[in-house]
């Protein structure tokens, strides 16, 4: 018998139009700073969505968590209309990635409130930090039973440095 919950529900989100819609409709917040997706960029994500879903393993219904993070992020110091449409594509990756190596630990909107502090001020605008570095250590914590465990006080040998580009 087959376990693999991705091959059993095969939810094509990429093709519902009410989803690329719901997408489309946060440009009405953020044009507002100067960003703004196109029905493709939106498709796009949708796509960028579903290839995560399975490739963590993953299952879920509905478009809820690209919105959610849309209306987190527009408002960066970080993100620029060149780099919004791909800014968004590695925030699904990370955000998926992120509830998979923390074993779902965490609920959606306290993720995405972790993600958007840390890559505003700890990561500086780094999506590679955010993920390498911050959703790593919030894994750890979070194993581990750390009772604060969105402290990132790095460990002595950690260094800022290996991040700065």
């Amino acid at each position: 018998m087959n376990t693999d919950l991705t091959s059993v529900f095969s939810l094509d989100f990429y093709s519902d139009p009410n989803a690329v819609n719901r997408i489309l409709s946060c440009n009405d917040e953020t044009s507002y700073y100067g960003l703004s997706l196109t029905p493709q960029d939106a498709a796009a994500l949708m796509k960028t969505r579903e290839e995560e879903l399975r490739f963590n393993g993953r299952v879920e219904v509905g478009s809820e968590t690209i919105i959610k993070l849309i209306e987190a992020f527009c408002d960066s110091s970080y993100i620029t209309q060149n780099d919004y449409a791909e800014t968004l594509q590695q925030l699904i990756e990370i955000f998926y990635g992120a509830k998979t190596e923390t074993e779902d630990r965490i609920s959606d909107d306290e993720l995405i409130a972790f993600l958007r502090n840390s890559f505003e001020t700890r990561c500086g605008g780094s999506l590679e930090a955010l993920y390498e570095r911050d959703v790593q250590k919030l894994a750890e914590n979070l194993r581990s039973g750390v009772k604060d465990y969105t402290n990132m006080n790095p460990d002595e040998e950690e260094t800022e440095e290996e991040y700065d580009e």
